[in-house]
């Protein structure tokens, strides 16, 4: 991949246009279907920069033929991993701008040899179709040194002075190869193209492609572009489990979606000296997680001079030509389940399994890949209403014993665990259970007119709520009738969690808190549910209990995206509901159900019917007597969940020791909740007896999870980047927040900052007994300081999970503002709107970090509130910056006419410094540092002098 910036005008704003937004591309075409068809993808980086580096094209095409290149290799290596198709990445920004064909057109370099013709021929012989990789960028042109693109051969072959080195006159460079190869490849399946050029977008690059070979694909790079076929998302990483690459992807399904990402754990794009290693256990996750989301993995490889791979990389790829082999039938044919395919409910299991599901459509076959395996010897996992009639390892063949209740399937005595992925074979009687979309009529709050999307059955219509929070939607069943629960489908396009790709701040637009009514006559209701959804990808289920009435309500309270992410921030977007009205027929039992035969019942403890639990039963009667759960297997101090109906509190007796009190969360009558507490159980069997206040419908035992498991969290402190402050003493208000982003309850939480030795704080922590799934504890302070320091300030939260103390922390940095400043901040400081823009890392900054993507569009700009001098006049204003070229600022003071300023520098992680004079009022300033036309610098800090 080259490395660049996302600053034109049409990326900036396709890129938001398409978050917000339906891309409006034609999702179903038949130059489509071989892709459709398709797992994976081969991306070949390889070019004259491949190392050995060279300068000289012939000299480079002499090296390659004579270390014997031949197109099968990179075919047969393709079909290895399951590639049906090779993406071959030559004409590319940091590899030299080679053109791997004979090209008539003059500008950089092109072989005599027709290595992409022969690449072409040689997967048409086996079934691998070839694409060809597109730059769009000049930038790099002259990286090292060498100046890879001829600007003067090329205008004696236009007849007029054209600057390849600009984007307007390299774009033009590109779109005659764009004719060429059209003219010369009529086998090429299309282009892959790494973001838009502006010349192309004017004259119509896209749009000529589809007149002149309507058969070719065409991809785009992290864009969804709608005339493109194909929405790419290159290298997202950050995920819990690591692996699971679809909780960045933001594109939902049918549109077509690439995951392209490296298999050499190290290093560059391409070759560049080395036998990089290769994560097994990382690569293969992708792998299964990107077909259990539908998405194609473009899995690049570092092809040599000659061609071939580095052993290591040799090694991984017949690893996959057996390992995929007994699995075959999961993933060719297949599509992600759990989304508008069908199939049961995908992503986070018991006891820290984790997996996906694949689907045939139309069959009722399904298949489940545990991708992380559980601690315990089962997989439960939310069966979507399937019935399910058979269970079998797909690797080996082997039945497997199951169990199905309460809306959950459970694989039993699972032995055969594979290291990467365990797949099992579901066969089912298809979904039971869920009213008819024809019966059921839906408004909203918001933009009603759409809302009747939300029971439609069709994916490809939607309801949007337009912005608007709270929201509600009411389902009106025509008549009064039985609800268990609603199956909601939400729309697919977000992440799952806060993240920065290419600079830009992305959020889950998912259903945080919620609330659920139901009314017999439409105008008086009554709460049946409350509760957090997760922010995970696939279908969601809200559980009511037994619920008789004619019409429900699910009212969005908000979701999980917060402010700083402007293109998710209250955005709320739902494919379909399903109303569900029972469960499918149960089957078999749990282990450690409280009804069990095997479990002793003391005084008023006895079964009772329970449509949602485990088994259709559950214990009540413990206020009044106990269940005793005999011979419970464990290998030492354990996890201990206990699935409750009700509300109130339990006691947990292990071994005949003094109970332990677990807090039971109110919950809907005959909704089952989920608690669990660490319990010491001896290794071997056990006793553990309960009684308490709420409803028992089954426990389940696992090992702890290791030492240094923390429930993920989110912790916003404010103020954001560092403080610059005036000598003398000091005072900063700081405000913070805590959000628990998992089912996994957190207690004796506090929130406070940590000052320094003779700083103090004004405000006392802010504490909560417990929080749970999407809940958030908030405070705020005013620390002070004797005198102006530079110190690292951390907020710290400190909770317990499972009975160990953790914590969370965030710093608060405050350093002294150098003597010949007045006045001094961060680009990337909270106390700044940076509009479309987007904070980065920067090691070489201040601070850490910068703001990128500044520029080619009004809202792609940094505005600084509140710069305060304490005298009217002119001031010189500093701006550090990093740029890769030439570049301009457009600087404006509280509203006047912008000031150009141009810069220059070579490396986008090489701090600059230059300098404008600016006339200020007394007291606060407003200015705005943008580029409405051109992509801006991107900029670590100002400072007034």
């Amino acid at each position: 991949m080259r490395i660049r910036l996302l600053t034109c005008l049409a990326a900036a704003l396709a890129l938001v246009a398409s978050l917000v937004s339906p891309a409006n591309a034609e999702l179903y075409n038949p130059r489509q279907d071989w892709l459709r068809a398709s797992t994976a993808g081969l991306f070949l980086h390889w070019g004259m920069f491949t190392a050995p580096r060279h300068t000289d094209c012939a000299a480079w095409e002499h090296d390659v033929t004579a270390g014997g290149w031949t197109p099968d290799y990179w075919i047969d290596e393709a079909k290895k991993l399951g590639a049906s198709y090779v993406v071959l990445t030559t004409f590319h920004s940091r590899l030299g701008y080679a053109r791997p064909w004979p090209s008539k057109i003059p500008g950089s370099c092109a072989t005599q040899r027709d290595f992409l013709g022969e690449l072409i021929a040689a997967g048409k012989a086996k079934g691998v179709r070839v694409m060809l990789y597109m730059t769009d960028d000049p930038q790099w042109h002259n990286e090292t040194g060498h100046e890879s693109l001829d600007s003067a051969a090329y205008s004696a072959y236009k007849g007029k002075p054209v600057d390849l080195t600009t984007r307007q006159g390299f774009g033009e460079f590109g779109y005659d190869l764009f004719d060429e190869v059209m003219d010369r490849y009529s086998d090429l399946a299309g282009f892959w193209i790494d973001n838009d050029n502006e010349y192309w977008e004017q004259h119509g690059l896209y749009e000529h492609i589809r007149e002149k070979r309507p058969s070719m694909l065409l991809s785009n790079n992290n864009e969804d572009t709608p005339i493109m076929d194909t929405v790419s998302n290159e290298q997202k990483t950050g995920m819990t489990p690591s692996y699971d690459y679809p909780q960045a992807v933001w594109t939902p399904m049918p549109r077509l979606t690439e995951a392209d990402y490296k298999l050499p754990t190290n290093g560059d794009w391409w070759y560049s000296g080395g036998d990089q290693a290769v994560d097994f256990r990382l690569s293969t996750g992708r792998y299964i997680t990107n077909a259990g989301s539908s998405i194609k993995s473009l899995m690049a490889e570092t092809a040599m001079l000659n061609g071939k791979f580095p052993p290591q990389q040799e090694a991984f790829n017949n690893f996959m030509a057996s390992w995929t082999q007994p699995i075959k039938e999961s993933l060719q044919g297949t599509e992600g389940g759990g989304y508008m395919y069908g199939g049961m409910q995908p992503g986070f299991w018991n006891d820290g399994a984790h997996g996906v599901i694949t689907v045939k459509p139309g069959a009722k076959t399904q298949y489940v890949h545990v991708v992380t395996r559980p601690s315990t010897n089962l997989v439960r996992l939310r069966d979507n209403g399937y019935r399910v009639t058979g269970v079998s390892d797909l690797r080996t063949g082997k039945p497997m014993r199951f169990a199905q209740s309460g809306g959950y399937l459970s694989i039993l005595d699972i032995q055969d665990w594979d290291t990467y992925d365990t797949v099992f074979k579901v066969d089912t009687a298809g979904q039971q259970y869920f009213y008819d979309k024809g019966t059921i009529k839906a408004t909203a709050s918001a933009n009603g007119a759409s809302a009747a999307n939300l029971v439609d059955g069709s994916y490809l219509n939607y309801w949007d709520a337009g912005g608007q929070l709270p929201v509600s939607v009411t389902l009106d069943l025509g008549r009064k009738r039985s609800t268990a629960y609603l199956a909601v489908h939400e729309r697919e396009s977000s992440p799952t969690y806060a993240r920065e790709s290419f600079g830009r701040p992305e959020d889950s637009a998912r259903i945080k808190d919620y609330r659920v009514y139901a009314s017999d006559d439409g105008q008086n209701w009554r709460t049946v549910r409350t509760g957090a959804l997760p922010s995970t990808r696939g279908v969601q289920f809200i559980d009511v209990g037994e619920v008789h009435a004619r019409y429900l309500k699910l009212e969005v309270l908000n979701t999980w995206a917060g402010p700083q992410a402007k293109a998710f921030f209250h955005q709320l977007a739902l494919d379909e509901i399903d109303v569900a009205y029972g469960y499918p027929d149960p089957r078999g039992e749990v282990p450690l159900e409280a009804e069990s035969w095997r479990n002793g019942f003391e005084g008023k403890a006895s079964p009772v019917w329970c449509e949602a639990c485990s088994g259709t039963n559950e214990v009540t009667g413990l206020d009044r007597g106990a269940v005793v759960f005999r011979d419970v297997q464990a290998g030492g101090p354990s996890r201990l969940q206990l699935d409750t109906t009700g509300s109130g509190t339990l006691a947990v007796s292990v071994n005949g020791a003094a109970p332990i009190t677990v807090t039971v969360p109110p919950t809907a009558p005959g909704v089952v909740t989920p608690t669990a507490v660490a319990v010491p159980l001896n290794a071997g069997a056990n006793t553990i007896k309960v009684s308490g206040t709420a409803g028992l419908d089954r426990i389940a035992v696992a090992p702890l999870p290791p030492e240094s498991y923390t429930p993920r969290t989110t912790l916003t402190v404010q103020p954001a980047g560092v403080q610059w402050v005036s000598p003398g003493q000091q005072s900063l208000r700081v405000t913070a927040s805590l959000r628990l982003d998992v089912d996994d309850p957190i207690d004796q939480v506090s929130l406070a900052p940590v000052v320094p030795a003779g700083w103090t704080v004004q405000g006392d922590p802010v504490t909560a007994s417990s929080l749970r799934l999407g809940q958030v504890l908030s405070g705020s302070w005013t620390v002070t300081a004797p005198a102006a320091q530079d110190v690292t300030i951390p907020v710290t939260a400190s909770f317990q999970t499972l009975g160990r103390a953790k914590s969370v922390s965030k710093p608060v940095q405050v350093k002294q503002r150098p003597a010949d400043r007045v006045f001094m901040r961060e680009a990337e400081d909270s106390a700044n709107d940076i509009g479309d823009a987007g904070v980065t890392s920067c090691a070489a900054c201040s601070g850490g970090q910068k703001v990128r993507n500044i520029g080619g569009s009004a809202g792609a700009a940094v505005t600084f509130p509140d710069v305060t001098v304490a005298a009217a006049g002119q001031y010189r204003l500093y701006l550090d910056f990093t740029v890769n070229g030439d570049r301009s600022y457009f600087v404006s003071v509280n509203g006047g006419a912008p000031a150009e300023v141009k810069v220059s520098g070579a490396g986008n992680n090489t701090p600059y410094t230059t300098s404008v004079p600016v006339t200020l009022n007394a007291g606060a300033n407003t200015i705005r540092i943008g580029n409405d036309r051109a992509g801006a610098p991107d900029l670590d800090r100002i400072s007034l002098g």
